[in-house]
């Protein structure tokens, strides 16, 4: 059985930073690609970044370039989203996703497997 938990969420204010992780298990890590997603209430689920297999490949929203950085440990199952600079329109439930393929989708529907989320509040 495939599980994906995320962890490090908070609050934090505006300006901090947090450390998200993403532990994945019941799959062969090393074979997906990953991404971060995030959602805010009352509205669509959104990409937020992306890595490839081997993490040499990544992409990210226009929203967070510069500010956030995907990674990933191969040997630990775990993908990493560092997020610095924290805004207050960057609070919402951060979900991690697997895909398959390794596509390194920014595509929600090209994901497999997801987590439940963590929640990250900014206060101004």
């Amino acid at each position: 059985q495939v599980h994906l938990v995320e962890s490090g969420g908070g609050l934090v204010q505006a300006g901090g930073s947090l450390r998200l992780s993403c532990a994945v298990s019941g799959l062969t890590f090393g074979t997906y690609a990953l991404g971060w997603f995030r959602q805010v209430p009352g509205k669509e689920r959104e990409f937020v970044a992306r890595i490839s297999r081997t993490g040499t490949i990544t992409a990210y929203a226009d929203s967070v370039k510069g500010r956030f950085t995907i990674s990933r440990d191969n040997a630990k199952n775990t993908v990493y989203l560092q997020t610095n600079s924290l805004k207050p329109e960057d609070t919402a439930v951060y979900y991690c996703a697997a895909e398959r393929f390794g596509r390194a989708s920014s595509l929600l529907r090209d994901y497999d497997y997801w987590g439940q989320g963590t929640q990250v509040t900014v206060s101004s």
